[in-house]
């Protein structure tokens, strides 16, 4: 019991510190779990897998609780106006992924949850971050606030989230280099792609929750809130690491980590394969 807490806790750092970095959260708890195996039921995994996302996702809540919130009482109602149309526009981008998600989960899942799909689309959009920044070196953004951010902009940006279906691209780069590439200052893109997290985490989650149907064990309950713990605690200084470096530096390095992540993974796997 107390090695799978372990395990569970490892498995909530690595959620923790990709779901915001551009490196896919699912892609490396996909490969993890290759070395890290869970001692628990297949069900139970794939609905762990997801709702230790729902715990980054309420780091997120926490953060921007107040630029969130329509009804804090320390915004007056021009600032409450805003923060509903944050919000409208959060629920325009989700429409693309959460359209094609929907129609094609069961294939998604069958075909390219696997580590040749991660491996591939980890090197793939390692180069395209270190292509796109260089292309966009020196280009000043034209989309600085949330007020500049458009329904048009925040629904083509939700279009790029489309890509990060297949395991291994990244949600947060998928969106946030998407933005960039439209002209999009990176602290707005990253919010941005924040704030798309809420809904779409929730969704899932309640659905792997109702479909695994809220009866645990006791140690599945401790295996989940330990992983659920971790992984929330992680991400809130992973969000603050983000934002912060995104100020001074651009996504290269992230690019360069995804292309030798990938080629490790084949490397490692042709090996033992």
């Amino acid at each position: 019991m107390v090695i799978e807490i372990i395990k569970a806790i490892i498995l909530g750092i690595v959620q923790g510190i990709t779901e915001w970095l551009p490196i896919s959260s699912t892609g490396h708890m996909i490969l993890f779990d290759e070395f890290l195996v869970l001692n628990a039921s297949e069900e139970f995994k794939e609905m762990f897998f997801v709702v230790i996302q729902l715990a980054s996702i309420f780091a997120v809540i926490l953060l921007y609780f107040t630029k969130l919130n329509p009804f804090a009482l320390s915004k007056n109602e021009a600032q409450k106006k805003e923060t509903w149309n944050i919000w409208f526009k959060v629920l325009v981008g989700i429409i693309p992924a959460g359209v094609i998600g929907l129609l094609f989960e069961d294939l998604i899942n069958q075909y390219f949850y696997n580590w040749v799909t991660v491996s591939i689309t980890l090197i793939v959009y390692g180069l395209a971050f270190i292509v796109i920044e260089k292309r966009n070196k020196g280009n000043q953004p034209k989309v600085t606030t949330w007020e500049d951010l458009t329904y048009k902009i925040a629904f083509i940006i939700g279009v790029f989230q489309v890509l990060a279906l297949i395991p291994g691209t990244s949600r947060s780069g998928a969106t946030i280099v998407g933005a960039i590439l439209i002209g999009t200052a990176r602290p707005i893109a990253a919010e941005y792609s924040f704030f798309l997290s809420i809904p779409v985490m929730l969704g899932a989650s309640l659905l792997k929750l109702i479909g695994f149907g809220f009866s645990f064990t006791p140690e599945e309950l401790m295996i989940l809130l330990a992983g659920c713990i971790v992984s929330f605690i992680v991400s809130v200084f992973a969000i603050k690491f983000l934002m912060n470096y995104i100020r001074r530096h651009d996504f290269s390095s992230f690019g360069w980590y995804r292309i030798v992540a990938g080629v490790v993974v084949i490397a490692y796997f042709l090996i033992i394969g």
